[in-house]
């Protein structure tokens, strides 16, 4: 169950994108708990509605809507659609995204594709249409869009380089938008159980959890693990693996702050590095 701890997002509606695992479930959660109307969009329902039955058991208000944010109508009706509906937006979160660890130079170019549309320009959408949004309706409102610490390395890749973009669209934005009432924040975590798991080369990760005493993991067909299975990955190998959690409250912090706060940035890691 969610913890419930009604503040200052009463009333408020807010929509997270990559809502069905990891730092976008955790995210959803955490601002249902706060007393936010939470829209969850992600490409599968089942754990999002799980999320929606959580929060709501609590008395909260949520609802899951599938979405891939490659979908660039899709994306954009669904938060005009939701401020319309609501009459206002006040938090939006870009989370969704993925990773494929190859070297540039065996990587996929199709791999390649689906991150910059993904990460890059679905998130560049979704901030497009969540200012149209918030303007509408006369909101004061918050963009989170998380990045990750790949973006301070100058060799992180192809991965590394849709993250750079993502703290360069959040760079320019911030410019962009100094006259409204609408902040922007990078989020950049470290190496947390679900990216982890995802974004790291598979026997990697399969050797380190083998390490931890978890044997046979199951992947499924996008490289995610099972809610339980990262909670207990997580759990073996803290502290060098962080708990999504500790970034739900990060982003809780970020959008309860007065408007006249504009947090640019925030780097979260693990209190101890993974020996890779």
């Amino acid at each position: 169950m969610t913890e419930t701890h009604h503040s200052t997002l009463d009333g408020r509606v807010a929509i997270v994108t990559g809502a069905s695992s990891g730092i976008g479930q955790a995210i959803a959660e955490r601002l249902g708990a706060a007393g936010a109307n939470v829209h969850l969009a992600g490409r599968t329902m089942a754990p999002m509605e799980a999320s929606v039955a959580s929060i709501t058991a609590d008395g909260g208000t949520a609802m899951a809507h599938e979405l891939d944010v490659r979908d660039v109508p899709a994306l954009q009706q669904l938060i005009a659609d939701v401020a319309s509906a609501a009459g206002s937006l006040n938090v939006m979160v870009n989370n969704a995204g993925l990773g494929h660890p190859a070297p540039i130079s065996e990587g996929d170019p199709d791999q390649w594709r689906e991150m910059l549309d993904v990460n890059v320009l679905g998130l560049a959408v979704g901030c497009q249409a969540a200012i149209a949004a918030m303007r509408a309706t006369g909101s004061e409102g918050h963009l989170v869009n998380i990045s990750s610490i790949a973006a301070l390395r100058r060799d992180s890749g192809m991965y590394g380089a849709t993250k750079h973009a993502v703290n360069c669209i959040n760079a320019s934005l911030r410019e962009e938008l100094e006259d409204d009432p609408i902040r922007v924040t990078s989020i950049m975590p470290g190496v947390f159980a679900t990216n982890f798991a995802r974004n790291f080369d598979r026997g990697l990760v399969e050797g380190l959890a083998g390490a931890a005493g978890i044997e046979n993991l199951e992947f499924d067909d996008e490289g995610r693990l099972p809610r339980a299975t990262i909670d207990d990955l997580q759990a073996r190998m803290s502290p060098m693996l962080g708990d999504v959690t500790q970034i739900a409250r990060a982003v809780e912090y970020v959008v309860t702050q007065p408007i006249d706060v504009n947090i640019e940035e925030l780097v979260i890691r693990p209190p101890k590095s993974l020996p890779i």
